[in-house]
């Protein structure tokens, strides 16, 4: 659970039928990826009481729709900290559904968690907005410790938040930006609404984040757990 406090606001966006998600090229989102051999992170004490991360759509969306996402193979375009991300996946609702940050208000042990912005721009290579909407990256501390948990990166945002800008502290229910779809580039290779997604990466400060394991077409919630962060797994692409 996010907060025992917390209550859902979000509404439920009807699920459409009938379209197909392409996969699209790695090296067309404003990062490329890091080539060659991945750097073993170093491990810091501090990184052994992790957070949840939850869906960033509010209400319902669907895992990984078409089952072309899953994260143990989907790609990573982003980076932090000179790190490729260690996971992706797509989580799908049609345009209009409220982004908001995906990550818990407390750790495994009840520390408290904040996040704050620490990118926002246009995600894709060509800097339009039209090409594939916004990329807002975010990071998660623990406030007990100081430590930095980890970050996750938020893609395919559309209608930003006033407000949402580098230094912003964002609640686990503070809007975003909504669900969107854009026109048909080498960034986002989506034919109508139902193929519309926010692609959601995570990566840990140090050692590895994982995520949870479901099958393609899931429904899930924003109270849906769908990976960790703050874990101590041993490389990209690992399940929790």
């Amino acid at each position: 659970m996010r907060s025992a406090l917390l209550v859902r606001i979000g509404s439920v966006a009807a699920l459409v039928a009938g379209s197909m998600l392409l996969t699209a090229p790695g090296g067309q989102a404003l990062d490329s990826a890091k080539t060659g051999p991945e750097q073993t992170r170093s491990v810091s004490p501090q990184a052994t009481d992790p957070v949840n991360v939850y869906s960033p759509i509010q209400g319902t969306s669907t895992w990984n729709r078409f089952g072309l996402s899953d994260p143990s193979s989907h790609h990573t375009v982003f980076s932090n900290w000179g790190y490729q991300n260690d996971w992706s996946v797509d989580i799908y609702q049609n345009p209009g559904a409220t982004v908001v940050s995906p990550f818990g208000t407390k750790t495994a042990s009840g520390a408290p968690v904040s996040t704050k912005v620490v990118t926002v721009r246009a995600g894709c290579a060509t800097g339009n907005l039209a090409d594939g909407g916004w990329l807002i990256g975010l990071e998660a501390r623990n406030d007990s410790t100081g430590e930095v948990i980890g970050r996750a990166d938020v893609m395919h945002v559309d209608n930003k938040a006033g407000g949402i800008e580098v230094g912003a502290s964002v609640g686990p229910w503070t809007p975003l930006g909504t669900t969107g779809r854009f026109r048909y580039s080498s960034c986002y290779q989506v034919n109508g609404d139902a193929g519309a997604h926010i692609h959601l990466e995570v990566i840990n400060k140090t050692r590895y984040s994982c995520y949870i394991a479901r099958g393609a077409g899931t429904n899930i919630g924003d109270e849906t757990a769908v990976g960790k962060a703050g874990t101590q797994n041993t490389g990209r692409r690992q399940a929790c």
